[in-house]
């Protein structure tokens, strides 16, 4: 047998690791210079491989199944095993894998239905203030107490009007106006309460008319229990200001 057979058929146990340190030192040495080993050893590597992925994967290649009995043949019990023991190293990673992957789709799904979770709860707390607000102007509407204001102009012809419905133990107020005239820039229109027992008159929103010159004031934060005397509107700077500028643009009938 020349030198170069020896090594030959030695490559499958250099392949897996089986050779000693010595037989390895003299293999490295002639592979260096030998490109024909050198490409079986990588062929041999390549078939180890597909050996250790097989049972997750395809059948290798026939040759490959018998270059690699023929050098199990030649080795003690214990190559066999070592080979056994490298593809159920595989099992574990495969294994994490697959769970990290679970566990990414798994928190995406998750994030995904928070976010509609909360979606619905903002739609849900919208709907129950509307609704709030819709029963809030029922009650003022249907109470038996409410007081009914209707509101002119004092001075221009055709008069611009608006009435006002105020039930005072709920603090409740709507007013609805007409014909308005329309506002200088930076300019609002603002609502009063002028108080039944005296005082200053107290701020009942402020509002833009369209251009069809109506407007709304519903449901503006008022104290409850004050009895009204009166309402009356004034042009204010925009936002609205803390005590009525004159002149008064409309003001309750028969005031």
């Amino acid at each position: 047998m020349t030198t170069h057979e020896q090594f030959a058929d030695e490559l499958p146990l250099y392949a897996m690791g089986s050779l000693t340190a010595a037989e390895r030192a003299a293999l490295d040495s002639h592979l260096e210079q030998c490109a024909s080993c050198r490409q079986e050893v990588e062929r041999l590597h390549g078939d180890l491989a597909l050996v250790a992925l097989s049972s997750v994967g395809p059948s290798p290649p026939q040759r490959a199944r018998q270059r690699l009995l023929k050098a199990i043949a030649r080795e003690p019990r214990a190559a066999a095993v070592i080979v056994r023991r490298r593809g159920w190293m595989l099992v574990p990673i495969f294994a994490f894998v697959v769970l990290a992957t679970f566990t990414t789709l798994l928190w995406h799904e998750n994030r995904r239905q928070r976010e509609q979770i909360a979606a619905l709860n903002l739609q849900l707390a919208q709907q129950r203030a509307l609704l709030k607000q819709a029963q809030d102007v029922l009650a003022v509407l249907t109470a038996p107490d409410a007081q009914h204001v209707t509101l002119v102009a004092t001075q221009s012809k055709p008069q611009p009007g608006g009435k006002t419905i105020y039930l005072p133990r709920r603090g409740g107020l709507l007013f609805m106006a007409s014909n308005l005239a329309p506002l200088p820039p930076r300019k609002t229109y603002q609502l009063w309460l002028l108080p039944a027992r005296g005082g200053a008159p107290l701020p009942a929103g402020i509002f833009r008319p369209d251009p069809r010159g109506t407007a709304t004031v519903i449901m503006p934060p008022l104290a409850t229990g004050v009895e009204a005397a009166n309402f009356a509107v004034t042009v204010e700077p925009e936002g609205g200001s803390s005590s009525p500028t004159m002149p008064i643009v409309l003001v309750g009938a028969g005031q």
